[in-house]
């Protein structure tokens, strides 16, 4: 059967009949495992569990009954997010095997929405990283071009969605991990304000940064996903109940920071994403260059707190509670000593980039480093924060690149600190809490490329409301 690209698409073939949900979610399953060998994108598929999901939507289609826009549509999961009896690794060999005792808050709320969980996505490790290289199991490779960087660490959510095995993907974003990879691919990525959705079965990176979200082809797919999961949890005491954006985007004013287009960035990319902002003062929307001075220091203030609390979240990995176990070894006295256990499992059961961001964290959190380092960049993040509140008085949402290259070669960016550059336009906004989406714009160098709408805390919808104005211009 040929396989729908959109939601819609999909809600409409199985309400007038054209295919089952079976046999939907079956054309999905064959074609993941005739793809996966190549691109890498899923580490497990929940066959049972998506069959058995439409079985029971295929019922209530026989009966007539109406179904949800979300019902019977396909949807993967990054595996750093819980789905219950199914194993969850977050890319990582410290946690191959380990199985999930219950569902994440946003796997429970597209169940009961209808959806169908298809399978678990690839991942760097620990969502740690900007390539999907760093995954335990494997490299992700880019559908568009698989000798390049599917973006990460939400590299095998991009792909699923982008490579068509499923008709949207959840991600996380800590530093950018949803944006960045969609820009890659070419789709959607929408990062919602931090506290909007439930982080309750996310396997913790960085708890005052992550936030789940959701990739799709369009628009209005994203839209629909967000809907399903957003909302405040009793199981996470940071989420809130997000205010719908009511207000008329006609004359909207848009704010251009000059700092997101200095050196550093693509020059194709820069003229393409340059052409597109101009299309917006085409219909009708206010054009005005402000300035974010504080964003200058946001990848060093990020790269201090974000491994603060990666050492602080990843202490409980330690070969004892759950996951992987290294055999310690025979200990003079007789037996394995619980530091000897302690060690072998981390330095096994962790990657390089993991342990790396787990030693620094360590560092800056020690004593005499604390106030020179971690209270220090919180400073500079509150300032981050400030920038963002004062421009937001003058103007009504921001556009930038979503990152400041097109997608690199495999294996292109070893040294660590060209890596980290990649996030470097989509970092701020997570330490502001910000919302923010990327959405297509083009390709430069035969590559696509992403365009970054950001709009003040708490307006999600106003960001999504001028994401499809965008994608609207272009049909």
């Amino acid at each position: 059967m040929n396989l729908p690209e959109t939601i819609e698409q999909a809600h409409e073939g199985l309400m007038k009949k054209e295919f089952s949900c079976i046999e939907l979610i079956r054309a999905y399953l064959d074609k993941i495992k005739k793809e996966n060998k190549e691109l890498n994108d899923f580490l497990g598929l929940t066959e049972d569990l998506a069959e058995k999901q439409a079985k029971k939507v295929d019922d209530k289609i026989s009966r007539r009954e109406k179904i949800g826009p979300l019902e019977g549509i396909p949807i993967a999961v990054k595996d750093n997010i819980l789905v219950k009896d199914y194993e969850v690794t977050a890319g990582s060999k410290i946690l191959k095997n380990y199985i999930a005792p219950y569902d994440a808050t946003v796997v429970r709320k597209l169940k009961e929405a209808g959806a169908i969980i298809i399978g678990k996505t690839n991942l760097d490790e620990f969502a740690m990283g900007s390539s999907t290289e760093n995954s335990a199991f494997g490299v992700v490779r880019n559908p568009v071009d698989t000798t390049r960087v599917p973006g990460g660490s939400s590299g095998g959510s991009a792909v699923a969605v982008a490579a068509n095995h499923c008709l949207g993907a959840l991600g996380s974003d800590t530093g950018g991990s949803i944006r960045q990879p969609a820009a890659f691919c070419g789709i959607i990525g929408f990062k919602p304000s931090y506290g909007v959705v439930s982080r309750y079965g996310l396997i913790a990176m960085a708890s005052s940064l992550d936030q789940i979200g959701p990739l799709a082809r369009n628009v209005e797919d994203t839209r629909l996903i967000f809907d399903a999961i957003k909302g405040k949890d009793s199981f996470d005491s940071t989420t809130i109940e997000a205010k719908d954006f009511k207000n008329s985007t006609h004359h909207l004013r848009v704010g251009i920071p000059k700092e997101f287009f200095s050196e550093g960035i693509d020059r194709e990319l820069r003229e393409k994403v340059e052409k597109e902002i101009n299309k917006f003062s085409e219909v009708g929307f206010e054009i005005k260059e402000i300035s974010l001075p504080y964003s200058e220091y946001a990848l060093a203030a990020y790269y201090i707190v974000m491994p603060a609390e990666v050492s602080a979240n990843l202490a409980r990995y330690d070969g004892v509670k759950y996951g992987f176990s290294h055999p310690a070894g025979d200990h003079p006295k007789g037996g394995a000593s619980l530091l000897d256990l302690y060690l072998k499992t981390r330095a096994e059961g962790f990657g390089n980039e993991t342990r790396r961001r787990i030693m620094l964290g360590t560092y800056v959190l020690s004593a005499g480093y604390r106030d020179a380092y971690y209270h220090k960049a919180q400073k500079v993040r509150a300032l981050i924060k400030q920038d963002f509140e004062r421009v937001f008085k003058e103007i009504d949402f921001i556009l930038t690149p979503t990152t400041p290259t097109p997608a690199f070669k495999i294996g292109e960016k070893t040294d660590p600190l060209s890596m980290y550059l990649s996030d470097i336009y989509t970092v701020p906004v997570n330490l502001a809490g910000l919302p923010a989406i990327s959405v297509p714009c083009g390709k430069a160098d035969r590559l696509p490329v992403g365009l970054q709408i950001i709009g003040p805390q708490f307006k999600d919808d106003l960001v999504l409301e001028i994401a499809q104005i965008y994608e609207q211009l272009h049909q």
